[in-house]
C-alpha cells in the first residue's frame, strides 16, 4: 500500500466518488498486483480468524508471567447478570477486548490487528457489531479495510509498535482504525471517518507502554478495552458531524512527534510507569525467579 495521508484517501473517493473502502481494495489490487476476488478473500480471511479467535477464547488458561486470564469471561458474565452500567453493545466490546488480549498473552492464534499488544481493539469493535446489528459478511470486510486504510498512514507518517512511540503507537492505532470503521458502519461518511479516527488517537495521545515485568499483560490487556470504548465514543461524535479542530494528518504527526519524546523508560523497555511501581518491580523479581 502506498498511502501516507488520509486527506489524499478523502481526496480520490471524493474526485472518484468511490467509498474510502473501494480506495483502498484498489490501492491494495495494485500493490500486491491481485485481482479484486483475492483481495476481497484475503481480507475475508483476516475477519474470520480474527471471529475464530474470539470463539476459541478459553477462560481456564493462564498467561506465562500469571498476571492474566479469566477477566473476559467475568466482564461476560457481569453482563449477562446486568451488573454493567455500560449497556449491552459496550458490555459486550469490553468482554471480546479483554478475551482477545488475554488469548495473545496466552500464547493463542490472533490477528495483529495493527499489533499483537493491540489486538483486542478491532475484532472486539466489529464483531460486536457485527452480532448485535446484523451486518452482512460484506460490509464487515469493507469496515476491514477501512480500518486498513487509516493504519496504513499511521504506520506511514509515525510508527504502530510500542517500542517505538509507546502505547499511543499500539493501542492508539488500533482504537483509530476501529473508530473509522465503526463510523463507516454506522453511516458516515468518508470526512466521518478520518475525523472519528483522528478523535481517538487523540484521545490516547502520549499514552506510555510501561509493561510490568517486560510482559505483554499487564496494563496492556485492559488497555485493549479502553481502547475499544474510546473507538465507540470518537465514531458516534464523528457520526454526529463533530469534527477534529486538529486535521487527521496533523494529529497523526503529533502522535510521532510525542513518541519520539519519550523517554525509552517508557517505551516498552519494563523500566519506567507501572513497571517501575513497587508492586511492579516484585512482580518482576517473582517472575524471572520462576
Amino acid at each position: 500500500m502506498s498511502f501516507r495521508s488520509l486527506n489524499d484517501i478523502l481526496t480520490i473517493s471524493k474526485e472518484n466518488n468511490k467509498p474510502f473502502w473501494r480506495v483502498i481494495l484498489e490501492d491494495d489490487m495494485e500493490e500486491r498486483l491481485v485481482s479484486e476476488e483475492e483481495s476481497l478473500e484475503k481480507m475475508n480471511r483476516l475477519y474470520m480468524a480474527m471471529k475464530d479467535a474470539d470463539a476459541a477464547y478459553d477462560d481456564k488458561l493462564k498467561s506465562a508471567g500469571g498476571l492474566v486470564g479469566g477477566d473476559g469471561a467475568k466482564m461476560e458474565r457481569a453482563l449477562r447478570e446486568g451488573k454493567v452500567l455500560s449497556g449491552s453493545f459496550i458490555g459486550a466490546v469490553i468482554s471480546k477486548a479483554l478475551k482477545m488480549g488475554e488469548s495473545n498473552a496466552c500464547m493463542k492464534k490472533i490477528v495483529a490487528a495493527p499489533t499483537a499488544g493491540s489486538c483486542g481493539v478491532i475484532p472486539a469493535v466489529l464483531i460486536s457489531y457485527e452480532e448485535q446489528y446484523g451486518a452482512s459478511m460484506q460490509r464487515m470486510v469493507e469496515a476491514m479495510y477501512v480500518a486498513a486504510g487509516i493504519g496504513e498512514v499511521i504506520a506511514a507518517r509515525a510508527f504502530l509498535s510500542g517500542a517505538a512511540g509507546g502505547c499511543q503507537a499500539e493501542i492508539g492505532s488500533a482504537s483509530a482504525m476501529a473508530a473509522g470503521a465503526l463510523a463507516y458502519l454506522n453511516g458516515g461518511d468518508e470526512e466521518s471517518i478520518a475525523h472519528a479516527a483522528a478523535m481517538a488517537l487523540k484521545n490516547l495521545l502520549g499514552l506510555v507502554c510501561d509493561t510490568v515485568g517486560g510482559l505483554v499483560e499487564v496494563p496492556c490487556v485492559k488497555r485493549n478495552a479502553i481502547g475499544a470504548v474510546n473507538a465507540i465514543a470518537c465514531a458516534d461524535m464523528a457520526v454526529a458531524g463533530i469534527r477534529s479542530q486538529i486535521p487527521p494528518d496533523e494529529v497523526i504527526d503529533a502522535m510521532r512527534e510525542v513518541g519520539e519524546a519519550l523517554p525509552k523508560t517508557l517505551r516498552e523497555t519494563g523500566e519506567g510507569g507501572l513497571a517501575a511501581t513497587p508492586t511492579g518491580r516484585e512482580i518482576k523479581k517473582n517472575i524471572h525467579n520462576l
